[in-house]
């Protein structure tokens, strides 16, 4: 069992930047494509961004391109999403999640809040 953690959630202000990260448990990390998600209050969960095992084929949802960016260190077992200019329609719970060829495993989310 793999245990997904997610870190760097805050309040920010419209505009500005927050770096998410994901630490996983166990250097089975390195094989597992891993992606971001997030679930707003009263709606539905819905992707963020998704990198494959070696960082090769990174894929964003169409909201947070350009201005969001995932990366990956296997050798940290951890996934980062740099989110700049962020918006209020930002605003949600981000759960990092990961697996061989879906996503098994996911973390618990970090809160992210963006002021007008």
């Amino acid at each position: 069992q793999v245990q997904l953690v997610e870190s760097g959630g805050g309040l920010v202000q419209a505009g500005g930047s927050l770096r998410l990260s994901c630490v996983a448990s166990s250097r089975t990390f390195s094989g597992y494509v891993m992606g971001w998600f997030r679930q707003a209050p009263g709606k539905e969960r819905e992707f963020v961004a998704t990198i494959s095992w070696n960082g090769g084929d990174i894929a964003y949802a169409d909201s947070v391109k350009g201005r969001f960016t995932i990366s990956r260190d296997n050798a940290k077992n951890t996934m980062w999403l740099q989110m700049n200019n962020l918006r209020p329609e930002d605003t949600a719970e981000y759960f990092c999640a990961g697996g061989r060829q879906e996503y098994d495993y996911w973390g618990q989310g970090t809160q992210v809040t963006v002021s007008s």
